[in-house]
């Protein structure tokens, strides 16, 4: 008698190698973000920061796919360390801007090798990379309807 598909079986999810794969990951990041006094929502946050230099916490939290609850703290301990400042917007007393500070665009060019030393860490082919990157992009994509 064949054995038939268990839909609960933890070997049969797809969440649970992306949620393990995920751990690892932020696990293989700490001890170059510890060089940077960051944890990895920092670090991301920052990424973000760096690209765009000055955003509304509304748009810091649609790049991340973090909410403002989650936000709110996050800036607060960036702003703490002196990487980005906070401030009412002018036009809409509601929104909250973010602008990086020179402090912060100095923490950039310490963390330039974070990638390659993660990328040392995770041992996979280019081409690999590349599909995973498209596969989780795109069911991302497919998860966040707005």
């Amino acid at each position: 008698m064949a054995a038939s598909f268990d839909p609960l079986k933890l070997e049969n999810q797809i969440c649970f190698p992306l949620y393990a794969c995920s751990k690892e990951i932020v696990k293989a990041y700490k001890p170059y973000l510890d060089e940077l006094d960051l944890t990895y929502t920092q670090y991301i946050t920052m990424m973000v920061m760096w690209e765009h230099k000055e955003l509304r916490v509304k748009e810091v939290g649609k790049y991340l796919y973090l909410d403002s609850s989650t936000l709110t703290p996050l800036l607060k301990r960036l702003e703490e360390k002196g990487y980005v400042s906070r401030r009412r917007s002018e036009k809409d007393e509601r929104d909250l801007i973010v602008s990086i500070t020179e402090e912060g665009m100095a923490l950039h060019e310490k963390a330039l090798s974070v990638p390659q030393r993660l990328a040392a860490c995770v041992d996979i082919e280019p081409e690999k990379a590349q599909l995973l990157y498209s596969i989780l992009y795109e069911l991302l994509g497919k998860l966040s309807v707005p």
